[in-house]
């Protein structure tokens, strides 16, 4: 017993001597190195924005748009809707991958039991009445395999499938903050298309009102036949456009059952939008600083990189000596009469080590494919980074211009129904004959279009910010290192 704890103890020593000779390939180092948000340029619209400071939004900022429906449309769709549910399984398969890798720093134990029948020669080392005669051939036994993991290989390998769990997380978060926009977004064309549909009804109803006078002033002989021909023409151009909008309006209900995880039935019970322009426009301070916990494209581009790393760490333990510890108890016999007696009893132990002499250049060619999949994983992170900066800082301008926008087209919706009040005013007193109020009406059915659009826009433009700020669920981040690479 004590000559093997001898020899156990020189393999492990000798192990060690080598591990502590062996060399790293050199030269093979990352090269791309993860940038410092605190070092980009958030810009001017980015920087004067948070002058006019928010709350970071709530987990359900959807709700300051004020619809009960809109409310439901997203919780079903980020409950119904497969790819969340795709989303999810992702989540579950990297959790059971890094169960599998935690097992390898576990002992195993395994049983094994083998009963063979079969005639032994009689020039073996089976000694008679065995020998040339039919016998079973017994074993069984029990034994413990240990990788002692001298290296951290087992560990780093745990550490990059921890590393993937909180990557697949993030990616779901990011999934669920798509699908959230994308119901929003949907939404509000349909409330502008259902704003639209209004104008092009009352844009048909002005043009039969101008053909009817035009028919009249031509059967009394006050108007020419192709006045009346150009008015009739018109009629059936609105009614065309009154159909092209009912059906938008159908297409975004089936767009919006179809991400809500439903049929095209579903969406014939959704009805008119009623949402709010009362939102709060501003950004929330420390951009960009803190896109990093709250954007989850951007942190599970971070995970990436951080389990990258770790799988520059297995491949560089690779280069070391494999010791692993093995011990085994059982029973073994020639026949059953005395298989489970103590005189049938086996049991053993020792280290196992292997140790990579001449692989043909694999490891080294292993560890370069690490290194350049850490050096992709970092600057995927890099262009996710300053595209989310991007990102932000284009809606907040098209906020800050939309603010505008409505304040002017507010002042030429105002003043084409002024000007129509006065057209009115004028034929009621016999100033002005009808033509000339429905001329005026004319100019506030297009007025009361670019108002839709603007407001469906400044609607739209809210969301997109909200995403580009990540949404208003925080995601867990790994801890900044300073130095970017390994």
């Amino acid at each position: 017993m004590a000559e093997s704890f001898n020899i156990a103890r020189f393999v492990i020593v000798a192990a060690l001597v080598l591990g502590g000779c062996a060399r790293l390939p050199i030269g093979v180092e990352p090269a791309s190195r993860m940038a410092e948000p605190a070092k980009l340029d958030a810009g001017s619209s980015i920087g004067a924005e948070t002058e006019h400071q928010v709350l970071w939004p709530s987990q359900g900022w959807w709700k300051v748009y004020g619809d009960p429906q809109l409310n439901r449309l997203v919780t079903e769709a980020t409950d119904g809707n497969p790819t969340m549910h795709i989303a999810q399984s992702r989540i579950a398969i990297s959790r059971a991958a890094g169960g599998i890798a935690g097992s390898a720093l576990m002992p195993t134990v395994q049983t094994k039991a083998t009963f063979t029948r079969q005639q032994y020669s009689e020039r073996y080392f089976v000694p008679p009445p065995r020998a040339g005669n039919w016998e079973w051939d017994n074993l069984w036994t029990t034994g413990l395999f240990y990788d002692l993991d001298l290296w951290g290989k087992n560990r780093s390998a745990l550490a990059a499938a921890l590393d993937q769990v909180q990557m697949t997380t993030a990616e779901a978060q990011e999934v669920r903050l798509t699908l959230e926009t994308a119901v929003i977004r949907l939404y509000v064309q349909l409330s502008l298309q259902y704003n639209l549909l209004d104008v092009a009804k009352e844009t048909l109803h002005q043009r039969e009102q101008i053909r009817d006078i035009l028919k009249k002033r031509h059967s009394a002989g006050l108007g020419t036949e192709i006045d009346l021909c150009q008015a009739e023409t018109v009629v059936p151009a609105a009614r065309a456009e009154i159909e092209k909008i009912s059906e938008s309006i159908e297409i975004l209900r089936n767009r919006l059952s179809a991400l809500a995880g439903r049929g095209p039935g579903y969406g014939e019970q959704i009805r008119r939008p009623t949402l709010s322009l009362a939102l709060p426009i501003g950004l929330p301070t420390a951009i960009p600083a803190d896109l990093l916990g709250r954007r989850p494209d951007v942190v599970a581009h971070r995970w990436r990189v951080e389990a990258a790393g770790k799988g520059i760490e297995v491949a560089k333990a690779s280069f070391y000596p494999n010791i692993n510890f093995s011990a085994f108890v059982g029973w073994q016999s020639l026949g059953f009469d005395k298989f489970l007696s103590s005189e049938s009893l086996i049991k053993g132990f020792g280290p196992a080590v292997s140790l990579p002499i001449f692989e043909g250049g694999r490891l080294k060619e292993q560890l370069r494919i690490s290194t350049a999949e850490y050096d992709i994983a970092v600057e995927a992170y890099n262009n996710t980074l300053i595209q989310a900066l991007e990102e932000v800082a284009n809606e907040v301008a098209a906020l800050r211009s939309l603010e505008i926008q409505r304040t002017e087209t507010y002042q030429s919706h105002s003043l084409a129904f002024r000007a129509y009040d006065i057209a009115l005013f004028g034929f009621k007193e016999g100033l002005s004959d009808y033509l000339t109020v429905l001329n005026a009406q004319t100019q506030t059915l297009v007025e009361s279009q670019r108002k839709a659009q603007v407001e469906a826009h400044f609607l739209d433009a809210y969301a997109a910010l909200m995403q580009a700020i990540g949404g208003g669920v925080p995601v867990n981040a790994p801890p900044d290192k300073a130095g970017g690479a390994k």
